[in-house]
This record gives C-alpha cells, structure tokens and sequence, in this order.
C-alpha cells in the first residue's frame, strides 16, 4: 500500500493560542468549524485536546462515506494529532506563529492507499478533495478567531 498525503494551510490573523484553542476545543467550537462534508458528530470522551474521543462521518465525495473514530493527542506544543481507529488515517494539526498577532495553521492527513489502478486515481484525486475540505474548516477557523 501506498502512503497518500493531503497538506494544506492559511495564515490566520489571530494569536497562535487562540487559533490553537479553537482547534482543541472539541466540545463547543470545532463542532462549528466542519463544513457540510461532516455529519454525526459526537465528543464521546473528554473535549479539550489530548485524551478527546470524538467521531464523525465524512462524506468526501458522493460515494465515498468515512466513519470517522479518532483519538486525541498533542505530542507537542502547538499539534494536535487524531488517528482514526477505523482506519489507517491520521490527521496533524500543527498551529506556529507567522508574526505579530498571526498564526499558520497546517494539516496534514496521511493513509494508507489502495494498490492497483484504483490506488492511483485515490493518490491523484483523495487529496485534492481533502484539501479542499480542509480549507474550508480553515476558512470557518479564521472566520471564528477574528471576529
């Protein structure tokens, strides 16, 4: 199998720890940060960065539905990681600062592919589809901390 990445990132004109608080706040604010693409999410334990379990289900194209389980840990400063326990998927949200009153936020989603030629059409389009969807929970992050 073949590793697949989708990588995207904004600049945000907010603090870092405000960016980051947002993204860690599972219980109240990232709820609000999905687009459509998300249903049936659920904080099952904690809600606050590491030691959140939350679920969801992501639907990234019309045929393609993931059911979403993903424990929450923050091996650094600044870095939220989810690994979804019904697949290989895992999701790194890294917050640093980009000036004054300003954060860069990345995520990175990384799985395990397909082989064969329905592996290559995944490592062609999966990740231009998740980066889509990840900027817009970008857009929504950027919309909530700079009111």
């Amino acid at each position: 199998m073949a590793q697949v990445e989708a990588t995207t990132e904004r600049i945000i004109a907010a603090t870092p720890e405000a960016a980051f608080g947002t993204l860690a706040d599972y219980a109240h604010a990232r709820k609000e940060l999905l687009p459509e693409q998300y249903s049936e999410y659920e904080v099952r334990e904690g809600g606050a960065g590491a030691g959140t379990l939350v679920h969801w289900r992501l639907q990234a194209t019309s045929k393609r539905v993931r059911d979403c389980l993903l424990d929450v840990t923050e091996p650094s400063p600044g870095q939220l990681v989810e690994k979804d326990r019904n697949s290989t998927m895992v999701t790194t949200w890294t917050v640093t600062p980009a000036g004054e009153g300003k954060a860069k936020v990345v995520v990175s989603a990384t799985w395990s592919g397909a082989t064969g030629i329905g592996g290559f059409f995944e490592r062609t389009f999966a990740p231009k589809g998740l980066n889509r969807i990840h900027d817009q929970v970008l857009a929504n992050l950027a919309a909530h901390v700079e009111k």
